[in-house]
């Protein structure tokens, strides 16, 4: 099996058909365009995140699609305790009876910031969100996404956690942090359950996030997220069944150069 979608990959339009995934950040950005395409292909998903308006936009957009009903679940990644991530998985099981995708999309930026003058408060909680919120959440679904007959876990990277750059500090710590649970997780895993785990970097697609990060870059100059969904449906699908533990990378992840 390739590590990556063939460059003519077209999913089925029912590739995820029977299928249950949780999105988190599903509200905006790569993880609304996530949310719309993976029901689009079938699957019933779980949005995630804490601005209710936002979902309740990405909820109506599926259906109107004629997307199989999706479920809206606002959650708070920065001051959830362990407990409310057990009770997420509850709810899911019980509501919908299974899982077999997650997509670890949500993160924070912070500020970019020499390490000697980063603020501790912003630290802690760009680490809250990025590294122990995908733990927790993985952690309560686990025993959900066993259950399944191929699961699927990708935590959306960045090439900041990959390679270390100057002023990215918590976001670029955290991402390195991502890879090494994914790594972590995919070892425990492989042989041993249906789960799979791998990371992708889904490179330069024109979302706010991307924009935050680099704001004299032209909008218009960046390819929609849109672009990279093949990536996110190989991944999530069936068509990727033995690929795990991969640092995976969109071949146009290139940033743009800013002066």
């Amino acid at each position: 099996m390739p590590s990556a979608p063939p460059d003519d990959y077209r999913p089925a339009s029912d590739l995820l058909a029977e299928r249950v995934i949780l999105v988190t950040g599903a509200g905006d950005g790569l993880g609304k365009t996530a949310a719309l395409t993976l029901a689009a292909h079938g699957a019933t998903v779980v949005l995630l995140g804490h601005k209710v308006k936002l979902l309740e936009r990405v909820y109506d957009a599926i259906e109107e699609a004629g997307g199989p009903q999706p479920a809206i679940y606002p959650f708070n990644l920065e001051g959830a305790a362990a407990q409310d991530y057990e009770e997420l998985a509850a709810r899911i099981g019980q509501t919908l009876g299974r899982l077999d995708g997650l997509l670890h999309n949500a993160a924070q930026l912070g500020t970019l910031t020499p390490m000697r003058l980063y603020d501790p408060a912003t630290w802690g909680r760009v680490m809250q969100v990025n590294v122990n919120a995908p733990y927790l959440l993985t952690r309560a679904c686990l025993d959900l996404l066993m259950q399944a007959d191929d699961a699927s876990i990708v935590f959306s990277a960045d090439r900041v956690g990959r390679q270390g750059r100057a002023y990215w500090g918590a976001y670029g710590v955290s991402k390195f942090a991502v890879e090494g649970m994914m790594q972590i997780l995919a070892d425990e895993h492989e042989g041993t359950s249906p789960v799979r785990v791998n990371s992708l970097d889904p490179g330069a697609v024109r979302t706010s996030g991307y924009l935050a990060a680099y704001p004299g870059i032209d909008p218009s100059s960046l390819p929609l997220p849109e672009t990279v969904m093949p990536w996110y449906l190989w991944l999530l699908g069936p068509d990727s069944v033995s690929v795990t533990g991969q640092a995976l990378t969109v071949p146009a992840a290139d940033l743009p150069v800013v002066t």
